[in-house]
């Protein structure tokens, strides 16, 4: 199985220049799907703390880099939506977030922020013994007690070390989403109202935020903190203080 694909053909979301070169790296299995991009692809292309796939190899064999807490040797490793990717010897920590037009960013964080990740419950379903085992949008599976009141399209954030929910938001008017697909990916701003759509069709959702506001599907949409916006980290940090 080839290890390159055609930049022409990688989605839109990855953050790479189609017209340089003819190939790049392939992503390989694990999270996020087809969405994922090469860990790679982001040492070299976006960060440039990497000249070659043989450096990058390097580097992860020394643990230097992390995803969600994890230290990974896998340069094809797919990178997603909200993932956490940290440099404990730079000092220096990212999430990942949806940028305009859909393609993903990184956004700096401070080492607090670093700890935990975002995702959005897909699917919500009972396991033997009672459990309610959640299903996020990267494809990680949680278990929560059976009375625990989630449901899907809602988000919580997982701890990076101990792996459990440490926070829940949910999915209604008021909500402050952000949109990661269509024409307003990347726009930030609070649920309007939501339209329900008889029958197999989308929801509508309309969205306020600080121009005329958008209307989006709502399977476009995941439910966000204020801490998570990236900028507004450090807003929010400095109004506690």
């Amino acid at each position: 199985m080839t290890r390159h694909q055609k930049r022409l053909a990688v989605p839109n979301s990855w953050p790479v220049e189609r017209k340089t070169n003819t190939f790049t790296v392939k992503a390989g299995a694990g999270p996020h799907g087809e969405a994922g991009v090469p860990l790679v692809v982001l040492l070299r292309d976006v960060l440039g703390y990497v000249d070659s796939t043989k450096e990058a190899r390097y580097a992860l064999n020394n643990d230097s880099v992390l995803v969600n807490g994890d230290a990974i040797s896998d340069e094809q490793r797919p990178i997603g939506m909200f993932d956490i990717l940290a440099f404990p010897e730079r000092g220096e920590f990212f999430r990942v977030f949806p940028d305009e037009g859909g393609r993903l960013a990184l956004s700096p964080v401070d080492e607090e922020a670093a700890g935990s990740r975002l995702g959005r419950i897909t699917n919500k379903s009972v396991v033997p013994g009672g459990d309610v085992q959640l299903t996020l949008h990267d494809g990680t599976n949680v278990r929560v007690d059976a009375d625990a009141s989630y449901d899907t399209k809602d988000s919580i954030v997982i701890d990076n070390e101990s792996k459990e929910v440490v926070a829940h938001f949910e999915y209604e008017e008021g909500a402050l989403v952000t949109a990661v697909a269509g024409q307003h990916a990347g726009r930030i701003g609070e649920v309007d109202d939501i339209d329900v759509t008889l029958g197999s069709g989308s929801n509508t959702v309309y969205v306020a935020d600080d121009g005329d506001g958008y209307e989006t599907v709502e399977e476009y949409l995941v439910v966000i903190d204020e801490n998570f916006t990236g900028d507004d980290a450090e807003e929010a940090g400095d109004s506690d203080e």
